[in-house]
C-alpha cells in the first residue's frame, strides 16, 4: 500500500513506489516517441485570464503571489486577469505555447508533455491537488484532418495496454453528434444540456431529467430523448442505427455520427475490445468541439476517468490564424495511486544499486572506489561502503538497502562477489563480471 501523504492532496512516494511511477512514465515516453511525438515543457504558471478564458473552473485554480506583496500586487492577486496562477491542466498552456511559437513549429505539430499540474479539489484516492499528467496532442495550422482524432485514440490505447494496469475502456463520443441531436429535438442551449448530461453518472437519470426541465426548459419528451441518446453504448458501429432509430435529424448530428463511426471502425480493427462508443460522455470543459474521450479501468470505475480529452478547434488563435488540435491526457498520479494501493505492480528492490563494495579497512576505500568505477563503466549501479565495519555488518547494511551483491577484495588484490540472498560467493573480475540480467536493473513485476 502507498503510504498516506502528511499534507492531504500532495502525494509523495517512497523510493520503491517512485520506481513504479518512473516505470509508468518511461513506458509512456517510449510509446509516445515511437509514434513521433516530441517532448516539450511549459512553465508552471499562466495568467488568470489565460487560464479562465474557456470553461468555468475558477474555484479550482491556485493563485500565485508573494508572501510580502506591495499594494499593486495585492490588488492584482484579487482577480486581475494579468495576475498569475498555477496551471490546472496542460492543454490551455499548450495552446498558449503554440500561439507564441507558431513561427518555429512545423505543423501538424505532435507533442507529448509530462508535468505536474495543480487543482484545488477535495483530496481522495484518485483526486490530488498536485498531480502528474501525461498529454499527447496533434495541432494543425488552419485545419487538422479528422484522421488524427482516430490516431490519438489508437496511440493512447497502445500506451495503456503496456502499463501494469487492469483492462480498460476508452469511452468515446462526439460533441457534434450530441449537439446536433439536442438541436434536432429543439434544445438550443446545447452547452447547458452537455453540462447536465455530464452529471449523469454522479446523480442519475432522474435528477438529470429534472435539471433539463427546470434549468433548460426541456419538455418531458425532450428530456426522454436526451437521456435515450446517453444510454447508447456499443463496441462496434451499431450505435449509428440506434441513434437514427430515435428519429432525430440534423446536419451537425450526421457529421458527428460519421466522425465517431470512423474512430470506432478503426478501433475494432486495431484495438479490439478497448474502445467503445458511449454517447453519455460529454466532458465538462467548453473548448471541446468534436471527439471527446473518457477512460475507465474495468472493475475500478469508481476511480473515475484515468485518461480524457478530445478535439478542440478554436482554443488556440493568433490573429486570423487558428490552430485546431486533438489530444488526450493520462492522469499519471491517479493511475499510480491505484497501481500501488492494489499492488498491480511492485519494484524488485527499493534502490537501483546492484553491488555494494565492502571495505577491509579504512585504507582500502580508494581501491574500493576503483572497483566501483570499473563496474559503473559497464552500467552496473554500485555503492561503496562508508565504514570498514565487520563484514557481517556491511552485509546487513546491503540487505537493509535491498542491494543483492556485496563485493570483497582481499589484501592480495583477489576479488570475490557474494549473492547475499543465496549465500553463494565466487571469484570475480571487476573488468568483466556482471550480475545476472534480472539483477542488473530494478525490475517492475506485475501481479
Amino acid at each position: 500500500m502507498a503510504r498516506t501523504a502528511s499534507l492531504s492532496g500532495f502525494p509523495e512516494w517512497l523510493p520503491q513506489e517512485r520506481l513504479v511511477e518512473l516505470h509508468v512514465l518511461d513506458t509512456l515516453r517510449r510509446v509516445f516517441e515511437l509514434h513521433g511525438f516530441s517532448s516539450i515543457e511549459t512553465r508552471a504558471v499562466e495568467t488568470v485570464g489565460q487560464l479562465l478564458r474557456k470553461g468555468e473552473i475558477d474555484k479550482e485554480v491556485y493563485g500565485l503571489s508573494r508572501l510580502q506583496e506591495d499594494e499593486e500586487e495585492s490588488r492584482a492577486a484579487k482577480g486581475d486577469h494579468h495576475s498569475l496562477a498555477l496551471h490546472f491542466d496542460l492543454t490551455v498552456p499548450f495552446a498558449r505555447y503554440v500561439v507564441e511559437n507558431a513561427g518555429y513549429l512545423t505543423f501538424p505539430f505532435r507533442r507529448y508533455q509530462i508535468q505536474k499540474v495543480w487543482r484545488g479539489e477535495r483530496p481522495q484516492e484518485g483526486r490530488a491537488r498536485e498531480f502528474t499528467q501525461a498529454d499527447i496532442d496533434i495541432v494543425g495550422d488552419g485545419e487538422l484532418p479528422f484522421r488524427y482524432d482516430v490516431e490519438i485514440a489508437l496511440v493512447i490505447a497502445e500506451a495503456l495496454s503496456v502499463l501494469p494496469i487492469p483492462d480498460f475502456r476508452l469511452r468515446v463520443n462526439n460533441r457534434k453528434l450530441a449537439e446536433g441531436f439536442y438541436l434536432g429535438i429543439g434544445l438550443e442551449d446545447t452547452a447547458g444540456v452537455l453540462r447536465s448530461i455530464d452529471k449523469l453518472e454522479k446523480i442519475g437519470a432522474e435528477k438529470v431529467a429534472e435539471l433539463l426541465k427546470s434549468e433548460l426548459g426541456a419538455s418531458d419528451e425532450q428530456a426522454r430523448l436526451a437521456l435515450s441518446l446517453a444510454k447508447i453504448r456499443t463496441e462496434d458501429t451499431s450505435f449509428v442505427e440506434q441513434v437514427r432509430a430515435l428519429g432525430v435529424s440534423h446536419e451537425l448530428l450526421e457529421e458527428g455520427l460519421s466522425e465517431l463511426e470512423q474512430v470506432i471502425e478503426a478501433a475494432v480493427q486495431r484495438a479490439p475490445g478497448k474502445v467503445l462508443a458511449d454517447l453519455s460522455i460529454a466532458r465538462g470543459l467548453d473548448y471541446y468541439t468534436g471527439t471527446v474521450v473518457e477512460t475507465v479501468l474495468v472493475g475500478h470505475e469508481q476511480l473515475g476517468s484515468i485518461c480524457s480529452g478530445g478535439r478542440y478547434d478554436a482554443l488556440a488563435r493568433k490573429g486570423n490564424r487558428t490552430f485546431p488540435g486533438v489530444g488526450l491526457s493520462i492522469g499519471v498520479t491517479r493511475l499510480v495511486s491505484r497501481i500501488l494501493s492494489q499492488e498491480f505492480a511492485t519494484a524488485s528492490r527499493s534502490v537501483p544499486t546492484a553491488v555494494l563494495v565492502a571495505l577491509n579497512n579504512d585504507d582500502s576505500w580508494a581501491g574500493a572506489q576503483d572497483v566501483a568505477a570499473q563496474l559503473r563503466a559497464r552500467g552496473i549501479s554500485t555503492e561503496v561502503a562508508a565504514k570498514a565495519e565487520k563484514f557481517g555488518k556491511q552485509i546487513k547494511f546491503a540487505d537493509r538497502r535491498g542491494i543483492p551483491f556485496v563485493w570483497f577484495t582481499d589484501d592480495d588484490g583477489k576479488h570475490q562477489v557474494k549473492d547475499i540472498r543465496s549465500g553463494e560467493q565466487t571469484d570475480a573480475d571487476p573488468a568483466s563480471w556482471s550480475p545476472p540480467a534480472e539483477d542488473l536493473n530494478v525490475r517492475i513485476t506485475t501481479a
